[in-house]
């Protein structure tokens, strides 16, 4: 229930905040209309405080009424974000054991080169609304929408990946719809009474959470990488159902003036690499991650690093492999010097193939490794790196 109290002046912030047209000012004060889907962006722009949603709580009756798995589908640099398609192929999954229908939420500007993508990875209906305001992502206008949606349709799951937006954008409609959120999942799962668990480090990564929710919908981040992409359908064919919205670019309250690459961006994104070579402790210095380097060069991959060696600042946070850095799962991991601790195997342990080079026949690592050699790293890894080389000269195509 949304009501509008006496302290309204009809100042007329809230009209170009409504993102689906909703609300006009009558003998100075605002009316809203059977149009508001409760996004709340009118309660967050008012400067006097004369506009409140009250949301009910759901109960256990209500449950029923909540149906379909929903993902935000991200876009970035003109792409589809590879968790995306994770997460479709993962919900397609969970709508099929629920028996709901799956729909991606696609918000932008010019994004119907999408559809096609979004509909292969298993997608039964696609939300699709564009507006120049949406063109980068912005929290008010982005929020506003998704609030929006999920009132209206109210799905029972809503996923987003644990991107920098997702991470951002999931708590801000959390918070409005005054639900529960877990973040960072790596996994997930429907129990025998349909309720959606969501599995999640705890404890530094001692321990695997399983959470449920009590509220609805059930929300969840996910990490990129910790679930594997179906094959895409290229038959198959969504329902699209097109969201007209009014959003005024003076009413958000921030906009993106440019964007300034950093120097990070221009090294191997280890998030999308097929091959990773990480260095951990074992490498004793900093020096030695020329080995690192030349392995990885050798096998036309990218350097990645457990903890200690991103601590010691040998290399930047965004080379970081585990709990408090990168997830990834690429066709080859080389873990050099590696031991194996929790936090790390959390970020890497989907690998398709995972090689572990380490000297302690002990070592945790070797409990999730394809292939592991144990010895001295400082006469494995150079005869390898040799090796390669060698079988390069003989075969330059390869």
């Amino acid at each position: 229930m949304i009501e509008v109290f006496d302290t309204c002046t009809g100042c007329g912030i809230c009209v170009s905040r409504c993102p689906f047209g909703a609300i006009r000012i009558v003998e100075k004060r605002a009316q809203i209309n059977e149009a508001c889907t409760l996004c709340g962006a009118c309660v967050k722009s008012c400067p006097f405080g004369a506009i409140e949603i009250k949301r009910k709580m759901v109960t256990p009756a209500d449950v029923s009424s909540y149906r379909g798995i929903w993902v935000f589908a991200e876009e970035h640099g003109n792409h589809l974000r590879n968790v995306t398609l994770e997460l479709l192929s993962e919900g397609r999954k969970l709508a099929d054991k629920l028996g709901e229908p799956l729909a991606a939420l696609l918000l932008g500007r010019n994004v119907t080169d999408f559809i096609k993508t979004l509909s292969a990875y298993g997608a039964d209906k696609i939300y699709v609304t564009e507006h120049e305001v949406l063109e980068r992502y912005n929290s008010d206008g982005y929020a506003d929408v998704l609030t929006g949606l999920i009132v209206k349709h109210k799905p029972s799951v809503v996923l987003f990946g644990a991107t920098i937006n997702g991470r951002d954008l999931a708590p801000r409609i959390a918070a409005r719809l005054r639900i529960g959120l877990t973040a960072d999942c790596t996994g997930l799962e429907i129990d025998e009474e349909g309720r959606l668990v969501q599995i999640r480090p705890a404890f530094g990564g001692n321990i695997m959470a399983s959470i449920l929710s009590h509220t609805r919908p059930q929300m969840a981040t996910v990490r990129p990488n910790v679930m594997k992409r179906g094959e895409p359908d290229w038959t198959r064919e969504a329902e699209i159902e097109r969201i007209n919205v009014m959003i005024d670019p003076k009413a958000m309250r921030t906009r993106v003036v440019d964007i300034v690459k950093e120097v990070a961006d221009r090294a191997v994104n280890i998030e999308e690499a097929d091959i990773i070579v990480s260095g951990g402790r074992g490498l004793g210095s900093p020096e030695n991650l020329k080995l690192m380097r030349e392995l990885a060069e050798a096998l036309g991959g990218a350097v990645g690093a457990s903890r200690p060696i991103v601590d010691s600042g040998w290399l930047p946070h965004h080379q970081q492999v585990g709990q408090t850095g990168k997830t990834v799962s690429p066709k080859l991991y080389v873990a050099v010097g590696i031991s194996g601790a929790i936090q790390h195997l959390v970020g890497m342990q989907t690998s398709d193939i995972i090689i572990a080079i380490n000297k302690d026949s002990e070592a945790p690592i070797f409990k999730v490794a394809t292939m592991g050699v144990i010895g001295d790293l400082f006469k494995i890894v150079p005869a390898l790196i040799e090796e390669l080389r060698n079988a390069k000269k003989e075969n330059p195509t390869r």
